[in-house]
């Protein structure tokens, strides 16, 4: 099936209940042959400790296409952020 295609059948539902939004001020990437593992974490209070509260796993394939899109939405919103301070 087309790629295109199957994200525009795909119908997210969201519980903001109990799916929060988990900030994030360090991260760590750790990756083997069989996919990559992203440690989300909190650094705690002024200390210098750091609290993961979230993991993340992907394949290696998976995390190629989470980068590529990461990119494009990044450079989407710099262009954005370009435009809204020239006007």
């Amino acid at each position: 099936m087309d790629n295109k295609k199957n994200k525009q059948e795909l119908e997210v539902s969201i519980n903001f209940d109990t799916t929060p939004i988990l900030y994030t001020d360090n991260i760590s990437v750790t990756s083997n042959d069989h996919g990559i593992i992203f440690d989300v974490m909190q650094r705690v209070g002024s200390t210098n400790k750091v609290r993961i509260v979230s993991r993340l796993g992907m394949s290696r394939s998976h995390a190629k296409k989470f980068i590529t899109e990461c990119s494009k939405l990044l450079a989407i919103t710099e262009e954005q952020k370009r435009d809204e301070s020239n006007n």
